[in-house]
């Protein structure tokens, strides 16, 4: 009987608030909702509270509550983990009101929603680009800031996955060889690019090693005519892997490339 009685009085007090909360949805009262929706923020009813921020920040324009119900709404969809529209407007409220209360945090989230919805490296990177320019402005702005040591550390962290997406689309180019065309150069030019964009990633040492690789295999599909100079492009690029790889992970089949490449060489003379 009392399991009963608690959920009937659960029900009752649900179809209360639902009914409270439709009312405040037919309302004209801008500041009632205004109440509200900061009542709902505090309670982590997001959606509720974002569907009247939405409401009222237009109605707020040149008001005192214009900025803080602003950043509300940007935080209210942040709580529901819309980055993309939490970023969209976080970079308005900062914008709008640069010398703000808030643009500090407004410029740190823009970036930070951004970065916790960054995809898969395989994915597209839009959202990775567009959340490492927000944290460089971040920093810009805000050099000596609290957060600043851990925007650092997820640009690091973006910019890695950024070059792991690189790394990825040239072993996929190498593993394709020959197929539909020449993905070797492809390979190169893609692990090349990688490098110069990101050269202390810990995909370096990858990196060269597909150079090294690709340019072998480039050579020996390669017409007479250009031999001679791919196989000379596989000896320099094995000289810089050995030269800052030593005793790396694959100094082994990099000379078997080079010892190939120069007795091809030297045949020649």
């Amino acid at each position: 009987m009392k399991k009963v009685i608690l959920f009937i009085s659960v029900m009752m007090l649900l179809l209360s608030s639902c009914g409270e909360y439709n009312k405040l949805l037919k309302s004209q009262d801008a500041d009632l909702k205004y109440s509200y929706a900061k009542k709902y923020f505090n309670q982590k009813k997001y959606v509720k509270a974002a569907t009247l921020l939405e409401e009222v920040v237009t109605y707020f324009r040149g008001r005192t509550e214009a900025e803080e119900s602003l950043y509300l709404l940007a935080q209210s969809y942040y709580g529901q983990k819309d980055y993309i529209t939490a970023s969209s407007y976080f970079t308005t409220y900062y914008n709008t009101y640069p010398k703000g209360e808030f643009t500090e945090l407004a410029r740190f989230y823009a970036a930070y929603g951004l970065y916790l919805d960054s995809p898969d490296p395989r994915l597209d990177q839009t959202q990775t680009h567009e959340s490492i320019r927000q944290f460089l402005l971040y920093m810009e702005y805000y050099p000596q800031s609290e957060r600043a040591a851990q925007a650092q550390d997820i640009l690091f962290e973006l910019q890695e996955k950024l070059a792991n997406k690189d790394y990825l689309a040239a072993k996929l180019y190498y593993n394709l060889g020959t197929y539909m065309g020449n993905n070797y150069l492809a390979c190169v030019i893609t692990a090349d690019n990688a490098l110069k964009s990101y050269p202390d990633t810990k995909y370096r040492e990858d990196l060269i090693y597909l150079m090294v690789a690709a340019k072998y295999e480039l050579a020996t599909v390669s017409i007479e005519e250009r031999l001679q100079g791919r196989y000379r492009e596989v000896v320099d690029e094995y000289y810089n892997y050995v030269n800052e790889f030593p005793e790396g992970k694959y100094v082994k089949q990099v000379k078997k490339y080079f010892e190939y490449a120069n007795n091809k060489i030297e045949k020649n003379y």
